[in-house]
């Protein structure tokens, strides 16, 4: 997970009309009053409506979640207002399919080789 350090992820209502990458671009500059120098780089996934922001410091990451309390909200040319969603990346629970897995593998061996990564919750063959 280290390529998520320092880094939230911006959800956008999944009802809400497509943004430009422009329109998302001004939104975290001039409403989220992130300086353009505190971001290392923004990734667009449009068809998940979300966006990622990777900080250059970890203070800076911070004063977002804390002024915006995980919540705000896009006002869209139309006036429509989307609400979106501001959390840490790589929070959460994760879902992960494992493809060309031998049948005879125990979970046993599955579990070991993921616990680095966190606490597994379920295994499913």
């Amino acid at each position: 997970m280290s390529g998520c350090q320092n880094t939230v992820i911006c959800t956008f209502d999944h009802k809400s009309p497509r943004i430009s990458a422009f329109d998302i671009h001004d939104w975290i500059f001039e409403h989220l009053h992130v300086p353009e120098n505190a971001v290392n780089m923004v990734q667009i996934d449009g068809h998940r409506r979300q966006v990622y922001l990777k900080f250059a410091e970890l203070q800076c990451l911070h004063e977002v979640l804390h002024s915006t309390a995980g919540q705000y909200e896009y006002k869209h040319e139309n006036g429509e207002i989307s609400h979106v969603k501001i959390e840490m990346a790589g929070t959460g629970t994760k879902r992960v399919r494992l493809a060309n897995l031998l049948p005879e593998t125990p979970d046993d061996a599955v579990r070991f080789a993921f616990s680095t990564y966190g606490e597994i919750k379920e295994n499913q063959e």
